[in-house]
């Protein structure tokens, strides 16, 4: 093997867990995985999940609510079963809500909360004990620059967000001493799917707006998924706790409160 085909395939027989996998971020982390040579079980609440190339048995569709404790436990047995371990948990899913404070329901809120930080808590809690007695494994979390700046109506898809930074920083130093690394993707505008539950123009939205970024472009669900990819691998293995800014120069150029 060459040292470029060996760079290619630097997750070769790791196992991982990727939630929100049907599409955008999720769907292009668990395909670059395989192709990287990681087994993936790939989540997500649609059975659109089960439409993901199989790779001859490399990628294991699971259809199940993030949100669920039964869920959590219940993925994490199926890659245990299925490859006999679990080395990396990619938590992606998510929802966003498009309506002001005043407008808002509790369900409203109670709704993006229970994807967006409950469901990481479950899935980490539940992969971490399946990775702490082998005292290897790298958790990587999907945020987003909205934690750190004020976007109106989106609320508490910031403030989960917002929350999901900070987990991801005190689970980062609990468990390191496990030899697991947990680290975050501070994501700009990706061209998803994210927004179609709220807009029917989600996708233009989310190009449009990417544009005000100095890169002038929303990114490729892709191009996350490669920041993924080497968070999750050993050539990260000096970074924990980090929340790598994958933004298009967003935060760079504006400073929080302008």
């Amino acid at each position: 093997m060459s040292k470029t085909e060996d760079l290619q395939r630097d997750l070769e027989g790791r196992v991982a867990i990727v939630t929100g996998a049907a599409s955008g971020i999720g769907r292009a982390t668990a395909l670059l995985l395989k192709a990287r040579g990681a087994l993936v079980v790939a989540e997500d609440v649609n059975p659109a999940v089960h439409e993901l190339p199989r790779g001859d048995g490399r990628v294991v569709p699971f259809v199940g609510d993030v949100a669920q404790e039964e869920t959590a436990k219940r993925v994490v047995a199926l890659a245990v079963e299925r490859f006999g371990k679990v080395d990396i948990l990619v938590n992606n899913a998510a929802r966003i809500i498009n309506k002001l404070v005043v407008d808002m329901s509790l369900d409203d809120w109670n709704s993006i909360m229970n994807v967006n930080v409950t469901g990481v808590f479950l899935h980490s809690r539940e992969a971490l004990r399946a990775m702490i007695p082998n005292r290897r494994g790298a958790i990587v979390n999907i945020g987003s620059y909205a934690c750190f700046f004020g976007f109106p109506q989106i609320a508490a898809y910031a403030a989960s967000k917002g929350a999901l930074a900070q987990l991801t920083r005190v689970l980062a130093l609990e468990a390191i001493d496990h030899g697991v690394r947990v680290n975050a993707v501070g994501s700009g505008d990706v061209v998803t799917n994210l927004l179609n539950d709220i807009r029917p123009d989600g996708r233009e939205f989310l190009r449009d707006h990417g544009k005000g970024a100095p890169i002038r472009r929303a990114a490729a669900p892709e191009e996350i998924a490669e920041v993924v990819a080497f968070l999750a691998s050993d050539k990260a293995s000096f970074m924990v706790g980090s929340i790598v800014m994958a933004d298009g120069g967003y935060s760079v150029a504006i400073q929080p409160g302008e």
